[in-house]
């Protein structure tokens, strides 16, 4: 009697395949591909606001000197501040004081914030400065900054 010897593999595979690997990494890269910047332009807006609530707050202060001297001021330190310029509350903004165009300090101002040295701002390429003058007109790089 001959006995046949057959050897059966009966070990199951487990684990994933290199495709089934790169499909996932492709995926994946994929949407952080489309994430990451809708993430960065959310940031970025988020933090304008601490430019706009540096420039109102400034003002405020401005309209409070003027009452008080009869005179605007382009020194931040004039209105309070301990730094001029004026670093913004969350340290994203620089905010000055100028003469606006064509006139004194004494009789009208225009207030700019720009992103601070070393601020994620800088890289903020559609509002890269915001402006507010002594009649309240806010003018920025681009309209969906105000």
């Amino acid at each position: 009697m001959r006995r046949s010897t057959t050897i059966r593999n009966t070990q199951r595979m487990t684990g994933f395949t290199l495709m089934e690997l790169m499909i996932v990494i492709i995926v994946v890269g994929l949407l952080i591909s489309i994430a990451l910047p809708a993430y960065q332009n959310a940031m970025f807006k988020g933090r304008r606001a601490d430019a706009k609530e540096g420039l109102m707050t400034a003002a405020n202060r401005q309209e409070r000197l003027m009452l008080d001297r009869s005179t605007y001021t382009a020194t931040m330190t004039d209105l309070g501040y301990a730094n001029d310029p004026l670093i913004s509350t969350e340290g994203f903004y620089t905010i000055d004081a100028a003469a606006c165009g064509g006139g004194t300090i004494a009789t009208c101002y225009v207030l700019t914030a720009t992103p601070a040295v070393g601020s994620p701002q800088l890289q903020d390429a559609e509002c890269i400065s915001f402006s507010l003058d002594w009649t309240g007109a806010k003018t920025a790089t681009s309209a969906n900054c105000w």
